[in-house]
């Protein structure tokens, strides 16, 4: 499998459990695999377009800057990947978690979910 294929497959398994965690109430997981989900696609664009292995990292600003793919997005979904970045839990701090899990309401995880999905395809497009 190349790589491309080999991200792109995660992040289908991603925004799926995201969805999973949605309908399970699960809501700080929601947030957690939305950021996943968008990782693992801006990892699929950056094996596409660069010659390098993907760095280690989790920070979406730095993958979407250092692919070339922050020039192409809209100010909204920069915005997103802002967003999104203080999601990608850290759950060994249980005062962090529970700060996140106070502003990750149902109708906020939906939208969030929603505009997840929407990246992505976004992204998918650039493909």
């Amino acid at each position: 499998m190349d790589k491309v294929a080999y991200w792109l497959d995660l992040s289908n398994y991603d925004i799926e459990t995201a969805e999973a965690m949605m309908a399970t109430r699960r809501l700080l997981y929601v947030g957690f695999m939305c950021h996943q989900t968008i990782e693992k696609v801006m990892k699929a664009y950056w094996s596409k377009v660069k010659p390098e292995d993907v760095p280690y990292t989790h920070n979406l600003a730095k993958l979407a800057q250092s692919s070339g793919l922050i020039s192409k997005m809209s100010e909204e979904q920069i915005e997103q990947i802002t967003e999104l970045m203080p999601l990608n839990i850290e759950a060994r701090y249980p005062h962090y978690k529970q700060e996140l899990q106070a502003k990750l309401t149902p109708e906020y995880c939906q939208d969030l979910l929603i505009k997840t999905k929407n990246l992505k395809l976004w992204i998918e497009k650039k493909l």
